[in-house]
């Protein structure tokens, strides 16, 4: 059986693979990643960083910032001694250091990004979105005006501006303009992410900045970490402790869950190749899943490779906002992307989640998300 290691080891290769056209454009450039400890920061990190690693190319520098709240993860920790990386100590909610490096490329992924912690911190998160944003946007401005502009900047929006949509409107296009409570428990991250698409938009429109959007629907996968309080890793967890599976709903809301390699190949397609104040969906337009089956399969998966005893039960959470909010359905429309980005995913569900598991039994420890 393969490791946890391993499948991190192939999705790397394969994201380089992936992105050869884009990494070579952005060889022997600068790339700051904001708020890189997290979810997504754990493949745009590394990624890079192993394509520097083929020799295809001059390497990209990688400048991850991070306030580093919860520490410096384990992952980050193995690759401090390489030399096309640095970390740096910064708050996003902060105006950008006086001594910040000339970056060609900038990746905003400083927000708290799962429901549970989003309403916990609804002031933080705005001000990651938001503030952090301007700072960011303020810095690529000087840029501009000293006559070096950035090459890329992308902002991470969120499939949750769609809030929840119409029925005529799933699977939806980045055209659907939302249905989206605005003082519901999630509106701290559903309009930060809203008024930070505005932002980007007219900064693009006005200044001439070459910013994008990307909307992501629902990663899964390594690097989302086993307490992040989201089902996937609240059934992982449930697993490797050799519990019943505990499911908080009746079952019915669907996703189309999108493994992370795929998803990041996109990310970086959107910040090379994207137009100027576009937004794009990411995600897969494969099957809608339910929770009643993500359940069902991370169960059948966890049989057959760790022998689990375990079965799925439901129970109503203490939290009686839990579910408020809470999109029935979520599909992306992804033409944008496949045609001007040549963006595809192509890891089927079932494959993915097996990687995800054994990436969960080789991850079983982790500091709250």
């Amino acid at each position: 059986m393969k490791t946890a290691n391993d499948i991190v080891q192939e999705d790397l290769a394969d994201i380089g693979d992936r992105l050869s056209t884009e990494f070579g454009e952005m060889a022997g450039k600068k790339l700051l990643i904001v708020g890189g400890a997290g979810f997504l920061g754990y493949y745009l990190v590394q990624a890079p960083l192993a394509w520097n690693k083929t020799g295809k190319g001059a390497p990209i520098d990688v400048t991850v910032y991070d306030n580093w709240i919860r520490g410096k993860p384990d992952w980050i920790q193995v690759l401090e001694g390489d030399e096309h990386l640095k970390l740096v100590t910064h708050d996003i909610t902060h105006p950008m250091p006086e001594d910040a490096e000339d970056f060609d490329y900038i990746i905003h992924a400083a927000s708290i990004a799962s429901p549970i912690y989003y309403r916990k911190y609804p002031i933080e998160t705005m001000d990651a979105n938001v503030d952090g944003l301007r700072h960011l946007l303020n810095f690529a401005m000087k840029k501009q005006a000293a006559g070096n502009p950035l090459s890329g900047f992308l902002f991470y929006s969120t499939s949750e501006i769609y809030g929840d949509p119409t029925p005529e409107n799933i699977p939806t296009p980045e055209t659907y303009r939302g249905n989206v409570s605005c003082t519901g428990p999630r509106a701290c991250y559903d309009e930060s992410k809203r008024y930070g698409e505005t932002l980007c938009v007219n900064f693009a429109r006005q200044h001439g900045l070459h910013i994008t959007i990307a909307r992501p629907f629902n990663n899964y996968g390594p690097g989302l970490k086993i307490t992040d309080r989201r089902v996937l890793p609240d059934f992982a967890r449930d697993v490797f402790e050799g519990r019943d599976i505990v499911m908080l709903s009746d079952g019915s809301p669907t996703r189309t869950f999108c493994y992370i390699a795929d998803a990041i190949v996109g990310y970086y397609k959107v910040l090379v190749k994207g137009e100027p104040g576009e937004s794009y969906n990411i995600g897969t337009d494969a099957e809608e899943v339910s929770m009643a089956k993500l359940a069902d399969e991370v169960v059948k998966v966890a049989t057959a490779n760790w022998d689990y005893k375990g079965q799925v039960i439901r129970k109503t959470s203490s939290d009686k906002e839990y579910l408020t909010d809470n999109p029935n359905r979520r599909c992306p429309v992804i033409d944008k992307a496949r045609s001007q980005l040549g963006y595809e995913p192509k890891v089927h569900f079932e494959e993915g989640l097996e990687r995800a598991l054994i990436w969960y039994s080789g991850n079983m420890v982790a500091e709250d998300a």
